[in-house]
């Protein structure tokens, strides 16, 4: 267990290195303001929905990981927590900074969570690099709320990671879920954010192997790949935890 504690830990400070060069690169550019704009994704571009989802995603588990260090003593878990909350936290801040630097929205109100990774159909219309942008506004959202648009996503799969009736995307929890978190204790509350969290580690890999095929901004696909090493390192920490507490992962 030492051992992978150290990997993900490792995992975890590489994906923040990545961070951190991606946002210098994407500030500094080549000292010309208009040669850096031309560079801007396109508002349904791969890179641009990455960006807005995976901060969403992010968001959650962030969310999941305070709860969880109010419902336990155990330290091992308040300290992944601790890491989980600390880390994507600092790459949700990262996201949005892209998409400020970029010039767009944080939230476009007829965009499906997850149509960046689906085929045409999953886009409802809406081209990668070529869309129309003309009178698409943003629309002010939370964790909860984002799903709002009038576009049913859940159940279905997309891009290789499916999405449970009840959540938003690949991974996320429902809201019965994230109050059940909050009212268990003790060992109750170790395993299930355990769980919990194994399904949203395993949603955000499959989301982020997808930005790191599709996205085009270099530093945007390092950080997903970078995202994709921790977490997966965290996922066999948390079998092993688990396993600790004679639980399993779900499914």
């Amino acid at each position: 267990m030492t051992r992978t504690y150290w990997a993900a830990g490792t995992a975890v400070l590489l994906a923040l290195l990545f961070a951190v060069a991606a946002t210098v690169a994407s500030a500094s550019g080549d000292g010309d303001g208009s040669r850096t704009a031309a560079r801007a994704p396109a508002l349904y571009s791969p890179d641009a929905g990455f960006a807005r989802d995976m901060a969403v995603h992010h968001q959650q588990a962030v969310e999941m990981s305070f709860i969880v260090r109010d419902r336990t003593k155990d330290e091992p878990v308040r300290g992944l927590a601790y890491d989980i909350a600390n880390t994507q936290a600092n790459q949700r801040g990262m996201l949005l900074g892209w998409l400020d630097l970029w010039g767009l929205p944080k939230v476009v109100a007829d965009e499906p969570p997850m149509s960046w990774m689906g085929t045409s159909d999953q886009h409802g219309g809406h081209g990668a690099a070529g869309h129309d942008t003309a009178g698409h506004g943003a629309a002010s959202h939370d964790t909860a709320g984002h799903g709002a648009t009038g576009h049913d996503t859940t159940g279905h799969d997309m891009g290789g990671a499916t999405t449970k009736p009840g959540a938003l995307m690949p991974g996320m929890a429902t809201k019965e879920e994230l109050a059940q978190l909050g009212t268990a204790e003790g060992r109750d509350a170790e395993v299930l954010y355990l769980q919990l969290m194994t399904d949203h580690h395993k949603g955000g890999v499959a989301m982020a192997q997808g930005c790191a095929k599709q996205c085009e901004t270099p530093a945007e696909r390092a950080l997903a790949q970078g995202m994709v090493e921790a977490q997966q390192s965290e996922l066999t920490l948390m079998a092993d935890m688990l396993k600790q507490r004679g639980a399993a992962p779900r499914g």
